[in-house]
């Protein structure tokens, strides 16, 4: 619901309005089986019901395992998801604009490293978009 809501807002925003993909931050397979569900893909769906852009769960991968980032310093959390993520299909993201969802931004080094493998697609422009801000 809140993922919908969201999505309301951010579609009268004009920075929003040329998305061609939401992009949950994936989580890996393990974490996923632990967990049940991706926080971030559920706030994605929410996100498709309201602004009408399709979701791509299979390009933007976790490519290893990585410890919890709770109670990790800002360098540690770098240092965490450094190689974390990998695009199975460049080319789906060639000259596309992709919205990267998290559910929550700390230190912003998910995203950040998220983005930057992202745009590694041949012009791939990125936007990001989290519910919340936390601080350390």
């Amino acid at each position: 619901m809140l993922g919908k809501e969201f999505g309301f807002e951010l579609n009268k925003v004009d920075l929003y309005n040329n998305i061609d993909f939401i992009v949950p931050v994936p989580l890996h397979p393990k974490r996923l089986k632990q967990r049940g569900y991706n926080q971030s893909e559920e706030i994605a769906k929410g996100l498709q019901d309201s602004m009408g852009i399709p979701i791509s769960t299979n390009n933007l991968i976790r490519a290893g395992y990585t410890e919890t980032q709770t109670r990790k310093t800002r360098t540690e959390r770098v240092q965490n998801v450094s190689k974390a993520f990998k695009l199975d299909k460049p080319e789906l993201f060639k000259d596309k604009h992709v919205l990267i969802v998290d559910d929550v931004v700390t230190t912003g080094a998910t995203l950040e490293e998220c983005a930057a493998i992202a745009l590694e697609a041949e012009g791939c422009k990125v936007s990001i978009a989290t519910l919340a801000y936390a601080s350390l």
